[in-house]
């Protein structure tokens, strides 16, 4: 897509630090990490989010991020790894080209910021109807 940075990096339009590539997906080193080792995985083919990315585009990158999370186990050795993924402006994603962040925490680092939330029970009846409204929407 015109104007995407992702889909000027899989062109070769704009360099990146490339940890994996198949025919399908490319991933790379986070150039504003979170953490050591911040990659991100795209798609080759845009698409904007995950109402939008095919199902095997999808899968793809899934399958790319276990292989990338088990290198990255071997090469840094975190005691683990969260993955993120944002779909849309309100929960600010930037980059409007669908992407998988795979952010390691090493034993000496400070929390994740996206792992370190205080819990708090929720109302029960609220989330059964919550529940029951996106059951009923299931295509």
């Amino acid at each position: 897509m015109e104007g995407c940075i992702f889909c000027k990096i899989v062109q070769g339009d704009i360099p990146c630090f490339k940890i994996y590539e198949d025919d399908k997906v490319l991933a790379f080193e986070d150039i504003n990490p979170i953490a050591e080792g911040h990659t991100l995985i795209i798609p080759k083919r845009h698409a904007q989010d995950l109402w939008e990315i095919p199902a095997e585009d999808l899968t793809a990158i899934h399958l790319a991020s276990q292989k990338i999370i088990r290198a990255i186990k071997k090469a840094l050795k975190p005691t683990g790894v969260a993955l993120l993924q944002l779909n849309g402006r309100g929960v600010n994603q930037v980059v409007m080209h669908y992407h998988l962040h795979l952010m390691p925490r090493m034993s000496e680092s400070p929390q994740l910021p996206v792992t370190d939330w205080g819990l708090k029970e929720g109302d029960m009846e609220a989330i059964k109807e919550t529940a029951r409204k996106i059951a009923s929407a299931i295509e």
